[in-house]
């Protein structure tokens, strides 16, 4: 069996891939081996490792990103480290050694007639780290499908390798609720045939792709991708035809689904991408069809975005969503920020559009978001003075909060 430990050096930065792209044993042999090497500082993406929810060794300093998945578990507790970025800033940081690059653990799939290997569903971040790292070790996996678009690599790249055969692990999921499915029609209503689409995952994403399924010809370019992209490709709504750059090809970063549409990936037109695609501006300015479709944990009434704390715990990250916010609003369509109008239960329900924002960081700024959506409505932004946003936002608030908030405009001078 592999002895992880023996590549580590006290002091050393480790990082992993990320969601279904990571490397579990790996990263479980490492977390066995701080306690025996020494300080270690480890860059995590999002995880669904139970061993990364807590109760880790004293000597390891977990960094991220942002507070996704188990790592949330780790910000309550004050066990995470968040780096607050912009998602296209992550190849430059590696580059720089801002952030952990000693020794790089990553899940890649079998090597083919010529003995190269691919990132599979994880290159993102992964494929501009790997320059910049004095030590690679691979889990080659059976099950991780060869794509294309990010590197290939030889075998001789890595310092060490395990071979396994197990099956992806999938993304979490839950079916959208009403309030979902009432957004996603909402946001559907503003979407255009031809667009590019942009958007996160989750229950929510699902529920406005699945919105999106009378529109016609669809691109995609986002950082991420979903069974219900897929879908909507076997449907014939995303094409790509109408693209100003890579036309007829869905452009993703990672791909977090079920194991269906890992095992079908070959199928579709997909190219997987690293971060420094992506997410560069220089890229997603040519995509003058760009609509980004973006959620927030609240909104204030100035238009401001926060998608990162909740009562002084990370649950959520800068990521992608100003790189795509600014470069929709800019120089493409459109750029959506989508949520619920309150959140919490019974009497504990809240508004998410707020007078100022309870988690005092400002994510997204108010002039790279063109409209708000809530199931409520559309509040559109754009060419609106500064009251004129605040009355739009109030109109989109759950009914039960609009005349708190009417009475907070009338106190501020806006």
């Amino acid at each position: 069996m592999l002895d992880v430990g023996a590549f580590l050096h006290p002091g050393d930065g480790v990082w992993w891939g990320q969601g279904s792209a990571e490397p579990e044993q790996l990263v479980n042999q490492v977390l066995d081996a701080v306690d025996e090497v020494g300080p270690i500082r480890a860059f995590s993406g999002l995880t669904w490792n139970a061993r990364l929810s807590g109760d880790l060794p004293e000597l390891l300093t977990v960094i991220s990103y942002g507070g996704l998945g188990q790592l949330r578990r780790l910000s309550r507790n004050g066990l995470l480290d968040v780096v607050p970025c912009h998602y296209s800033a992550l190849p430059r940081m590696f580059a720089k050694g801002q952030l952990p690059c000693d020794v790089g653990l990553m899940q890649v799939s079998p090597p083919d007639s010529d003995g190269l290997v691919t990132l599979g569903i994880g290159v993102e971040y992964v494929a501009d780290a790997i320059p910049h790292t004095r030590t690679l070790i691979a889990e080659i996996n059976q099950q991780m499908p060869a794509t294309v678009g990010g590197p290939k690599l030889p075998l001789s790249a890595f310092a060490a390798i395990i071979e396994t055969d197990r099956p992806l692990v999938e993304s979490p999921k839950r079916e959208p609720d009403e309030v979902e499915l009432g957004i996603a029609k909402n946001v559907a209503s503003i979407i255009d045939d031809g667009d590019t689409i942009q958007i996160g995952v989750g229950s929510l994403p699902e529920a406005v792709l699945d919105a999106l399924a009378g529109h016609a010809d669809l691109g995609f370019h986002s950082g991420m991708t979903a069974d219900g992209v897929f879908t909507l490709v076997e449907k014939g709504v995303i094409t790509g035809a109408r693209k100003e750059i890579d036309a007829g090809l869905v452009i993703t970063g990672a791909a977090f689904g079920t194991r269906d549409y890992y095992d079908r990936l070959h199928e579709f037109p997909v190219e997987f991408r690293p971060a420094s695609y992506t997410h560069a501006p220089g890229v997603l300015s040519q995509l003058r069809s760009l609509v980004s479709i973006n959620s927030a944990i609240e909104v204030d009434l100035l238009g401001q975005v926060g998608a990162e704390l909740a009562r002084g715990v990370h649950i959520g990250a800068v990521g992608g969503q100003v790189d795509f916010s600014r470069a929709a609003a800019l120089t493409g369509s459109r750029s959506i920020i989508a949520l619920r109008s309150t959140n919490g239960s019974g009497e504990q329900r809240q508004s998410t559009i707020v007078p100022s924002l309870h988690g005092g960081v400002v994510t997204t700024s108010r002039v790279d978001v063109d409209a708000v959506v809530t199931e409520h409505g559309v509040a559109m932004l754009t060419g609106c003075t500064v009251a004129e946003r605040a009355l739009r936002l109030i109109e989109v608030a759950a009914p039960e909060h609009r005349e708190e908030l009417e009475r907070a405009l009338a106190d501020q001078e806006y």
